[in-house]
């Protein structure tokens, strides 16, 4: 599976009755107990924002992120808790006052329209503030506080909110029930037991439905918790929980995580008969992937030019831009090893007919991928090989690197190993003992000739990176550690 990575195109929290807007504040703070032993603001508060899926949707259209082979495509919203580093900070109280929450739920509903689920969108702007309420600063320069809009009555500075705050918690309103709690589209919903859990809300069907138009309409959603705490009485304390926002100056930047399954596991060299075999075509022009008008058809020849019975007009799917695969299951011989070829017709680029093409594969015999005795295999050692990114390289994050990566017996220069199950992870450290996950464990993909994967700056934070690898061989999980290491930089 691979990830990309979509962040927000703009955000704020509303707080409960008030003008204030904080949307420039690296703290996303959601509290709720409307007491007086803290600071002003009382009450409640909600988070809104959108995303820019602008470039995710340029790559589902170009095919590099595809469906084709699998419909397994998930949007996960993720969005790190700022109490997540340390365990003491659970039951402590914040700056503000306010106990850190436990055992509640969030939920993450959508933006309603003008009248609910009827009319135009709302559409809103995020703001400039940045404190949550005003010190009563004198000096002019003083740019921290602001109450222009967005806020809990308005989305811009001549328009607001049908409802004030979004949406009734009350479920009172009878003309407009879609603004009621209870007339919201509901995206997700999750639960906090210890309150410094990370937010993971599952938007599949959300941001499916927005790729694919069957979603119109939509400004943003929202982050709140249940109208149940909002709307409790008889507290000692206020409770908050908060999470790093897009204004925030850490690595901790909040995003849509896209995971998409483009992996390339090619059996033309290890074709054995009777089993489930992949056989690709990959399609350049002029060094670029290209995609078909339509997807080829394949055929399977013997060695005497025959069409194979049962295998021909095989169909085909689109793995990843310009790379298609055919499933082949079952095909077998009277005589192995034996030489095949698979025929990929209907061929058409922007409406040119392309002669069909024709692969060679060697069917293998069926036990030829066991080894049954007496004697257990020796785990391997192995090195690595890295072309595509080299070792400490400063990178634009406006590159799209293919990392090629040699595999080979440990301390030997020309032994590289074919059919080795590998995978690839991606980090950055936090001081001397912390790896922050970018990309957990991820199968490199294994085409006729090699080893590759793709590395996709353009939706990577600048920061030092490090990619550990993984091999599994005789129950053996051997990972070696900072293979490669590399720095993202902004392009200026």
């Amino acid at each position: 599976m691979s990830i990309y990575k979509s962040y927000f195109d703009k955000s704020n929290t509303l707080i409960y009755n008030s003008y204030t807007n904080t949307a420039r504040n690296p703290i996303v703070e959601l509290f709720y107990g409307r007491v007086d032993n803290i600071a002003v603001p009382k009450g409640f508060s909600r988070y809104i924002f959108d995303l820019d899926l602008t470039k995710l949707t340029s790559q589902i259209n170009s095919g590099v992120i595809s469906t084709g082979c699998t419909s397994a495509m998930t949007h996960t919203l993720r969005m790190t808790n700022t109490s997540f580093f340390d365990n003491e900070l659970l039951n402590t109280k914040t700056s503000q006052g306010r106990r850190r929450a436990t055992s509640f739920d969030l939920v993450l509903f959508r933006i309603p329209k003008v009248s609910g689920t009827t009319g135009q969108p709302q559409q809103w702007d995020s703001g400039v503030g940045y404190d949550y309420y005003d010190f009563g600063v004198t000096n002019l320069n003083d740019r921290a506080f602001s109450q222009r809009p967005s806020n809990w009555f308005e989305t811009t500075t001549i328009s607001g909110w049908s409802y004030n705050g979004i949406y009734n918690n009350t479920n009172s309103l009878t003309g407009t029930t879609g603004l009621n709690f209870s007339g919201l589209t509901i995206v997700d919903i999750q639960h906090f037991e210890f309150g410094n859990e990370d937010i993971e809300f599952d938007m599949s069907t959300e941001i499916n439905g927005i790729i694919h138009g069957t979603i119109t309409g939509t400004t943003g959603w929202g982050v709140a918790y249940y109208p149940q705490l909002e709307n409790i009485t008889g507290l000692t304390e206020n409770y908050s929980v908060g999470f790093f926002s897009p204004h925030t100056q850490t690595f901790y930047e909040p995003y849509l995580e896209t995971s998409y399954n483009d992996l390339i596991l090619d059996n033309r060299s290890n074709f054995y008969a009777g089993n489930n075999n992949n056989l690709y075509l990959y399609a350049y022009s002029n060094g670029n992937y290209i995609n078909f008008d339509i997807n080829p058809r394949v055929n399977i020849i013997d060695s005497a030019g025959g069409y194979v019975s049962g295998f021909t007009g095989l169909s085909t799917c689109l793995v990843t831009k310009g790379v298609y695969k055919v499933n082949i299951t079952g095909l077998t011989a009277t005589t192995v090893p034996c030489l095949y070829t698979d025929e990929w017709s209907g061929l058409t680029v922007n409406g040119v007919k392309l002669d069909n093409v024709e692969n060679e594969f060697v069917l293998l015999p069926k036990n030829g991928n066991f080894k049954i005795g007496t004697t257990t295999e020796t785990p391997s050692l192995y090195g690595f090989d890295f072309d595509g990114i080299k070792q400490n390289e400063k990178i634009l994050n406006t590159d799209v690197r293919k990392v090629n990566v040699t595999i080979k017996k440990a301390y030997t220069s020309n032994q590289p190993l074919d059919n080795v199950e590998a995978y690839y992870r991606i980090y950055v450290r936090e001081g001397a003992n912390t790896e922050v996950q970018v990309q957990d464990w991820t199968r490199i993909n294994k085409t006729f000739d090699g080893y590759y994967f793709m590395f996709d700056t353009t939706d990577k934070i600048p920061n030092e990176y490090f990619i550990d690898i993984k091999v599994n061989s005789d129950r053996n999980i051997d990972t070696y550690k900072k293979e490669l290491q590399f720095q993202i930089v902004n392009k200026k």
